[in-house]
C-alpha cells in the first residue's frame, strides 16, 4: 500500500472513525423476505478492522439514513457504541458525536458512499469512500478504497489510519505469532 505524506499525516491524527452504513459497511443492496424482514450482509474483514482500531482506542461509530435491526445487531457485535440510526440529517448526528467525544474535525475519519455523506465529507480531517461510491462523492475525499463497499473497503481504511499511527508492525507480529 503505497501512501503520501500528506495523507499519512491527516490519519496519523485520527481518534474516531464515522462509517456510513449502506453501501460502505454493505455493498449497498438491500433484502427483504416476503413478510418485509430486511437482511444485510457485512464483510468480516472489515468488522476485523473495526475491532482492531477500538483496541488502539481509537473510536467507532455508524451513522444511517435507514433504521435497520441487523445493523444494530453488528454494531453490537462489534462492541461499537455509538450508532445513529434513522438520521435524515446525518451532519446534526456527526456534530453531537463530535461533542459528545471532544474532537474536532480534523481527528474524525468518515467514509461514505453517496451525496447524503458530503455534508460531513467535507468536514472531517480525513474522508473516504469505498471503490464504487458516487463519483461526485469520489472527486471530494481525501482517500478511495480499492475495494467496493461491504467487501473490504473499511478494513483498508482501518489499516490506513493502523499504518499511520504505527501501529501496524505490532498487529502483524501478533497475529503471525511473534513476540512483539
Amino acid at each position: 500500500m503505497s501512501l503520501d505524506a500528506s495523507l499519512l499525516s491527516m490519519a496519523a491524527h485520527i481518534r474516531l472513525l464515522v462509517l456510513d452504513v449502506d453501501g460502505v459497511l454493505t455493498d449497498g443492496r438491500l433484502f427483504f423476505d416476503d413478510n418485509g424482514q430486511e437482511s444485510k450482509a457485512f464483510h468480516v474483514r472489515d468488522g476485523y478492522g473495526m475491532k482492531l482500531l477500538q483496541e488502539r482506542r481509537i473510536e467507532v461509530a455508524m451513522i444511517t439514513a435507514r433504521y435497520s435491526p441487523a445493523v444494530a445487531h453488528r454494531a453490537h457485535d462489534l462492541g461499537v457504541k455509538r450508532i445513529y440510526q434513522g438520521c435524515a440529517d446525518k451532519n446534526l448526528a456527526y456534530t453531537e458525536l463530535k461533542i459528545a467525544l471532544h474532537l474536532d474535525d480534523a481527528a474524525v475519519a468518515y467514509m461514505g458512499d453517496d451525496l447524503i455523506d458530503l455534508p460531513i465529507l467535507t468536514r472531517v480531517g480525513l474522508a473516504a469512500a469505498p471503490a464504487d461510491a458516487h463519483h461526485e462523492v469520489a472527486r471530494r475525499v481525501h482517500w478511495q478504497s480499492s475495494l467496493p463497499g461491504g467487501r473490504g473497503a473499511v478494513r483498508e481504511l482501518c489499516e490506513l489510519i493502523l499504518r499511520a499511527q504505527g501501529h501496524w508492525p505490532a498487529i502483524l507480529a501478533r497475529a503471525a505469532g511473534e513476540a512483539p
